[in-house]
C-alpha cells in the first residue's frame, strides 16, 4: 500500500459542503461544529490522541468524515457500507477489547457500498479531494444480495455472513414543516426531496420496492424521474451524510433513509424527526459481510465477521434500531 506522510494526512479538503439557502430556515441551519460532519468528536478514529499530530479538522470546510483511522500499514482494513456509520466506532472499539492486539491499528471506510466495490475493483486506491491513497481492504460489507453477488463473481471469498437487518422511514426536519404523514406525500407537487442515488446507493432499490407498495410505479415514476427532472429531487452519492445535511439546510423538506439514520441523527440532537413507514409499505434490509480475495489480513477478517454476529456487535447495534439477523443464509 501507499505510505502518506502525517501531514498529508490531516489537511485534506475531503467535503465541500454547499453555501447556506436562502430564507429564514436555512439561515437558521448554518454550519456550526455540532451541525456538520464528522458528527462524532473524533470517536470514530482509531489512531490514539496521542499520536494524531496536528488536529486540523473544519467541520464547515476540511473534514474526512468517512474515513477512520491511519491507513499506515493496517492490521485490519475494513470496507463498511456507511448507513450505520456512527455504530463503527464503538464496534472497533468492542472489538479491541476482546482482541487488545488490534488495538489502533484498524483502519475502516463508511462511503457506500457501491463505492467501496468500485475502489476494490481500482486495487483498493481512492481519492478525495486532492489527496490519493490505497488500502487494501480485508472485509467487505454491503447487502446480503450483493455480498452473495460479489462472492459468485470472485471479488470476495465464501461464505458470506449476515448479521442485522434495518428497516426504512422518512427523514424530516424537525417539527416537520412540509407535513409529511406517508410515503404517498412524497409525491406531492413541490415537496422537495433528497434522495439516494440508484446508480451509487443500494438503499434505492429498496426505496422504489417501497414507494411501489405505497403508490404503484407511478410513485416511483413521480420520485425518482419527474422530481428529478424538475429539481425537486435531488439525488445524492453518500446519502447518510447529505440527507441529514440538506433537510437541516432547508434545501429539502423530506426524504427516505434507513431508521437506524433517523434515530441517530435524533440522538446527536440535530434536528431531525423522522415519519413512521407501515409494515405494509415497508422494506427490511439484510446486512452481510465477507472476505474480500486476496485480503492482506485473512485471518484477522474472520475474526471481525465472528464478531459481528456476537452478542457485543448485536447489542451495538440494537441502539439504533436494528435488529439481529435470525434468518437462515445461503
Amino acid at each position: 500500500m501507499k505510505i502518506l506522510s502525517g501531514a498529508a494526512l490531516f489537511a485534506v479538503a475531503a467535503l465541500l459542503l454547499a453555501g447556506a439557502s436562502s430564507g429564514a430556515r436555512a439561515e437558521s441551519a448554518k454550519l456550526r461544529p455540532d451541525f456538520a460532519p464528522p458528527w462524532q468528536g473524533g470517536a470514530n478514529d482509531d489512531v490514539p490522541v496521542s499520536q494524531r499530530g496536528l488536529d486540523f479538522t473544519e467541520p464547515d470546510a476540511d473534514n474526512l468524515a468517512d474515513f477512520h483511522g491511519s491507513p499506515q500499514d493496517p492490521k485490519l482494513a475494513l470496507f463498511f457500507g456507511g448507513n450505520y456509520f456512527f455504530a463503527t466506532a464503538e464496534l472497533v472499539a468492542t472489538f479491541e477489547e476482546l482482541h487488545p492486539e488490534f488495538a489502533g491499528r484498524i483502519y475502516w471506510e463508511t462511503i457506500p457500498p457501491g463505492l467501496l466495490a468500485q475502489q476494490i475493483k481500482a486495487g483498493g486506491t481512492i481519492t478525495v479531494g486532492n489527496m490519493t491513497w490505497t488500502v487494501k481492504p480485508d472485509v467487505y460489507f454491503a447487502g446480503f444480495k450483493k455480498i452473495t453477488q460479489y462472492i459468485d463473481e470472485g471479488m470476495l471469498d465464501a461464505p458470506g455472513v449476515p448479521y442485522a437487518t434495518n428497516t426504512l422511514t422518512i427523514m424530516v426536519p424537525k417539527g416537520n414543516p412540509a407535513h409529511i404523514a406517508s410515503l404517498a406525500d412524497l409525491g406531492k407537487p413541490g415537496v422537495k426531496l433528497v434522495m439516494p442515488n440508484p446508480a451509487y446507493e443500494g438503499i434505492a432499490r429498496q426505496i422504489k420496492a417501497s414507494l411501489a407498495k405505497a403508490g404503484g410505479d407511478a410513485l416511483v415514476k413521480a420520485v425518482y424521474e419527474t422530481k428529478v427532472a424538475n429539481g425537486e429531487t435531488i439525488l445524492t452519492h453518500i446519502h447518510h451524510r447529505q440527507s441529514p445535511l440538506y433537510l437541516m439546510q432547508g434545501k429539502a423538506q423530506a426524504g427516505v433513509t434507513w431508521q437506524s439514520e433517523a434515530i441517530f441523527q435524533e440522538k446527536a440532537g440535530h434536528g431531525i424527526a423522522h415519519v413512521d413507514i407501515p409494515e405494509s409499505q415497508n422494506t427490511t434490509a439484510i446486512y452481510g459481510g465477507a472476505v474480500v480475495k486476496g485480503a492482506p489480513h485473512p485471518e484477522a477478517a474472520k475474526m471481525w465477521l465472528e464478531f459481528m454476529q456476537s452478542p457485543q456487535s448485536l447489542a451495538i447495534f440494537e441502539k439504533y434500531g436494528f435488529k439481529p439477523y435470525r434468518g437462515a443464509a445461503n
